[in-house]
């Protein structure tokens, strides 16, 4: 990538900025001073230096968050705070965006990546991504909702495909439930429950596909993938599409 873009896309200043940060001198690449803002370098691995001080300039980032209750899952509101305003700038910048959306309500694991392709396959139904849920629920649940999710349920506007429903406990005043989903579309989860007659009064995502949200992550917080994990979530996105 060339200096310039590198440097504008990690939101050090505007490409007319940097080209003068660059032409002064104060720029270094492997430690090295380039003055050519068109020079083109490795991001993920060239060590780059700005007026001194050492950046991180990988531009591809994956990021897992505990997204608490309240805030949008959205890249911008000019009203209300979305995950976005959680994370440093940085990631804003190199378009590090939320695989998919949580209700504002609804609590757990949120992913982001830089990766379009990859944010595509992992929301792509036919690629059968599971997403796991806790949810509370009003009233006692009982086979007759197990049943219900496992054969899939029309919604109106689209028919949810089966659902695994497990009841973990009923009570006569609320329940509480587990609830794996392949697909994604807007307040699925409550959606069914509520076609069921049961409203959904807590919910909370413990499971992303093969990433199980970190138990030391407290709401709000947030931390890098590890090699491990983008690499499990790349094979999860790599399942065959429905014929």
């Amino acid at each position: 990538m060339r200096l310039d873009r590198w440097l504008t896309m990690l939101g050090e200043g505007s490409r007319s900025e940097v080209k003068t940060w660059i032409r002064g001198g104060e720029a270094a690449v492997d430690g090295r001073i380039i003055r050519d803002s068109a020079l083109s370098f490795d991001t993920e691995k060239a060590e780059l230096t700005l007026r001194g001080k050492r950046l991180d300039g990988r531009v591809v980032r994956h990021v897992m968050m505990h997204k608490p209750a309240g805030v949008l899952t959205a890249a911008r509101d000019p009203k209300q705070p979305t995950v976005m305003d959680l994370l440093p700038g940085v990631y804003r910048s190199i378009g590090c965006m939320p695989v998919g959306r949580l209700d504002k309500d609804t609590t757990g694991i949120l992913i982001f990546t830089c990766d379009g392709e990859l944010n595509h396959r992992l929301l792509s139904p036919g690629r059968h991504v599971d997403k796991v849920y806790r949810a509370v629920t009003a009233g006692r649940l009982g086979p007759e909702v197990v049943e219900a999710f496992a054969r899939g349920m029309d919604l109106g506007d689209f028919t949810a495909q089966p659902a695994l429903l497990t009841i973990l406990r009923a009570g006569e005043e609320t329940s509480l439930a587990e609830v794996t989903v392949s697909e994604g579309k807007f307040h699925q989860v409550k959606r069914m429950f509520a076609a069921a007659g049961h409203e959904v009064l807590e919910l909370h995502r413990r499971r992303f596909g093969p990433l199980e949200l970190d138990p030391e992550l407290g709401e709000g917080e947030w931390r890098e993938l590890t090699e491990a994990e983008v690499s499990a979530l790349r094979q999860a996105a790599e399942g065959r599409e429905n014929v």
